[in-house]
């Protein structure tokens, strides 16, 4: 199942988008449960409980306005760095140069806030050179829980998926250097586009699909998700040591090789510039950064 958050006749609305991505239709749920997105039909799901009906009128989705499939998640985004073999590799003259990317060691974990979360076509706001000048873009496929869980085993991992959808780990780059701990070059306001829905995992296999990234038309990532360093049940299995894991809790990844900082010379966004990010079989976002 496609399944969206979005806006029409000024009402927030929860839907199943068709197969083939032309209409979406709404879920029977109150005005409160619809603001919390796709978040009320995963927590309906893992309480064993049916999902609510569909209305029988589908909607062209060309005349909603989609938001982030979980407007404001309940707590902060994981996020995982340096995930991609290559991408590893493009930093290793960087600031992270000595941070390790050895398959064996653990994986680079940090989290970004709920708040910075915008939808899949909104404008993500520049903060301005005073603040920040190295605006840098990450194009991650993004896993959303589905079950409760602590320390979960990696055979069991996948168990605990819900689905997929697509993030923008917005970063500012100076930001993230001068504090060395890395959530607030990760969490600027709009600092993470998310969308435009989510993929359930019975429609589609995070472990085999493709990212890729433009930049202004010019594609700057392209790698399938096999290359990851630490995979996903691996990254599961480590994030629910000693944590519970919650339905509705989302995973970022990480991005592949061609980040602006990963370029020689880098190439951070600027003003108008406009970034576009597709997984095959989950979908695009594109979003313009405005200072």
């Amino acid at each position: 199942m496609l399944l969206a958050a979005y806006d029409y006749n000024s009402q927030t609305h929860v839907g199943r988008v068709s197969n083939d991505r032309t209409t979406v239709r709404s879920f029977d749920l109150s005005p409160e449960q619809a603001q919390d997105g796709v978040l009320a039909l995963i927590r309906l799901a893992a309480a064993a409980m049916p999902l609510p009906a569909l209305s029988a009128n589908a909607v062209p989705l060309h005349e909603v306005r989609l938001k982030a499939p979980i407007p404001r998640p309940f707590r902060n985004l994981w996020c995982v760095g340096r995930n991609f073999h290559a991408h590893a590799k493009e930093l290793q003259a960087s600031v992270f140069k000595n941070n390790s990317a050895d398959p064996n060691a653990w994986p680079i974990v940090f989290t970004k806030v709920p708040q910075c979360v915008i939808g899949p076509y909104d404008t993500v706001q520049l903060p301005g050179g005073q603040i920040s000048a190295q605006i840098d873009y990450e194009a991650e496929l993004t896993v959303i829980i589905g079950k409760q869980g602590k320390n979960i085993p990696r055979q069991e991992a996948m168990d605990h998926v819900f689905g997929y959808t697509i993030v923008n780990d917005v970063t500012a780059r100076d930001v993230q250097m001068r504090h060395q701990q890395w959530d607030m070059g990760k969490s600027f306001d709009t600092f993470c586009p998310m969308g435009p829905w989510i993929v359930t995992s019975d429609a589609l296999d995070g472990r085999q699909t493709r990212i890729r990234c433009w930049v202004n038309q010019e594609l700057r990532q392209d790698a399938p998700t096999e290359m990851m360093i630490f995979d996903i049940p691996t990254l599961i299995e480590t994030i629910s040591r000693g944590i519970t894991l919650y339905p509705g809790d989302i995973i970022a990844t990480g991005t592949p090789a061609g980040v602006g900082m990963g370029l020689q010379p880098p190439r951070y966004l600027c003003d108008g510039d406009v970034v576009r990010i597709e997984i095959d079989g989950l979908g695009v976002i594109e979003n313009q950064f405005r200072g």
